[in-house]
């Protein structure tokens, strides 16, 4: 398969079994799993701040160097790399709890 380098692809894979409660509460209840999720709520919140303003300062890069710095880019893929995993966990797409990371 080829890639392209501004292609994004998002994969999830499907969880092997499903938690029943997990569903129930999804489907009736969504409040349990965003009171869990609660201290990532917060964390992304200012990591969404700091992204925002990290990626205003890349911007002034780019227009300077005509690159985009790596650190930058890693920062800011990470962040949204988890806002997807907490995402995914809120509408059930996975039951794991998203781990506190910017990696993969």
């Amino acid at each position: 398969m080829e890639t392209n380098k501004n292609e994004v692809r998002v994969i999830i894979p499907a969880p092997e079994k499903s938690s029943r409660v997990l569903a129930v509460c999804t489907l009736i209840f969504l409040i349990p799993k965003l009171i869990l999720l609660v201290p990532h709520i917060i964390v992304l919140w200012a990591l969404g701040i700091a992204s925002f303003i990290v990626g205003i300062f890349a911007q002034i890069v780019v227009l300077i160097t005509g690159k985009y710095p790596s650190v930058i880019h890693r920062f800011v893929v990470g962040t949204l790399r988890w806002q997807t995993r907490v995402n995914a966990y809120i509408f059930g797409l996975r039951d794991e709890y998203p781990p506190f990371t910017l990696e993969d």
